[in-house]
C-alpha cells in the first residue's frame, strides 16, 4: 500500500515538464518587467534631473518656444523650450495619419473583399516589403526625391514638415494597411451573408456592415500607426531640416522630439543641462509611446465582441 501511495503521489514526468514551463515562463516574464521598470526608472530619473537639479520650470519647458540649452534668457532662465519640437512631432505625426487613412483602408477593402486573390499573390508581399525597408532607406529617398519635389511645386528649401508627413506616410502606410486587413478579416462572415440576403449590395455591405464592424481594429491600426510615425527618427532628420523654430507653415524647416535627440545626444556631457534637457525630451517620447499603448488598448477593449 505504501509503493501504491508513493506512486500516486509522485510526480510524473509530464507534470514535471510542465512546472518546469512555468517556471521558465515565470522567469521570462519577470525579467521583461524587470527590464521595462529599469527603463522607466533610468528615462525619468535623467529626464525630471531638468525640473529637480537645474531648477528649470516645467511650464516653460513645456510652453516655451526657444531652444538653446546652452545658453540663458535676459531674466537668466535656460533656453529650454520644447513646445516647437513637440508641435512639429505632432503635426507631421497628424497629418500622415490623416493622409495613410484612406490609402490604407482602400487597399485593405481592395484586398479582403475585392479581390483576395490578386491582393494576396501581388499586394500582400509589396507590403510585407514596404514593411522591411530600413528607415535610412526611407530618408534618402526623401533626401533625393521628396525634398527637390517639394522645393519645385511649393517653393522654399524643401526641407521642412510637408517632406517629412511624405516620407512618415509612406512609411507607415503598409504598417496601417495590414493591421486594417487583420480588421476586416476578422468581421465573421454571416455578417456579409446576412446583409446580402437582405438585398443590400456588394458596396453598401462593404461600407454599412464590414468596415463599421471593423471600426475598432481600423483605429487600432491608426493609433499603432501614428505611435510609430511620433517615434520615428532618422528618416524624420532627414528632411525636416532640423531647425527648432517655431513651425509657421509646411515649408519651412523645422524639428521633432526624436530629430533633436538624435543629433545631440551625443554631443552633450552627462549631467550637463544640456543633456539632462535632451533626457526630458526622451521622457517626453516615452510618455507618448504609453499614451499611445493605452490608447490602443481602450480602443481593442471597447472592440471586443460579445
Amino acid at each position: 500500500m505504501e509503493d501504491i501511495q508513493s506512486k500516486l503521489l509522485k510526480k510524473s514526468k509530464k507534470a514535471k515538464l510542465e512546472q518546469f514551463g512555468k517556471t521558465i515562463s515565470f522567469i521570462a516574464i519577470l525579467f521583461i518587467v524587470v527590464v521595462v521598470v529599469a527603463i522607466f526608472y533610468f528615462v525619468a530619473s535623467k529626464g525630471l534631473a531638468t525640473f529637480f537639479k537645474d531648477k528649470v520650470n516645467l511650464f516653460d519647458f513645456l510652453f516655451g518656444k526657444e531652444w538653446n540649452p546652452g545658453s540663458v534668457s535676459e531674466s537668466g532662465k535656460p533656453l529650454v523650450g520644447a513646445l516647437p519640437m513637440i508641435a512639429g512631432s505632432f503635426i507631421v505625426t497628424l497629418l500622415s495619419a490623416i493622409i495613410a487613412t484612406p490609402f490604407a483602408i482602400g487597399a485593405a477593402v481592395f484586398m479582403t473583399e475585392i479581390s483576395p486573390k490578386l491582393g494576396t499573390k501581388v499586394l500582400q508581399p509589396v507590403i510585407e516589403l514596404l514593411v522591411g525597408i530600413p528607415s535610412v532607406v526611407y530618408g534618402f529617398i526623401g533626401l533625393s526625391v521628396v525634398v527637390p519635389a517639394v522645393r519645385n511645386v511649393f517653393g522654399g528649401s524643401g526641407f521642412g514638415i510637408l517632406a517629412g508627413t511624405f516620407v512618415l506616410f509612406v512609411m507607415i502606410l503598409p504598417t496601417v494597411t495590414s493591421m486594417t486587413v487583420d480588421a476586416l478579416k476578422a468581421v465573421p462572415r454571416h455578417y456579409r451573408e446576412a446583409s446580402l440576403a437582405l438585398g443590400a449590395t456588394r458596396w453598401q455591405t462593404i461600407y454599412k456592415v464590414v468596415l463599421r464592424a471593423a471600426v475598432p481594429g481600423i483605429l487600432t491600426a491608426v493609433v499603432f500607426g501614428m505611435a510609430r510615425a511620433f517615434g520615428e527618427a532618422l528618416a524624420i532628420q532627414m528632411v525636416i531640416g532640423n531647425a527648432s523654430l517655431m513651425p509657421h507653415n509646411l515649408i519651412t524647416p523645422a524639428s521633432t522630439l526624436t530629430s533633436v535627440l538624435t543629433m545631440g545626444i551625443g554631443n552633450t556631457v552627462m549631467g550637463t543641462l544640456e543633456n539632462n534637457a535632451l533626457w526630458s525630451l526622451a521622457l517626453l517620447l516615452l510618455l507618448m509611446s504609453l499614451f499611445f499603448n493605452i490608447v490602443t488598448r481602450l480602443i481593442g477593449k471597447k472592440g471586443e465582441m460579445k
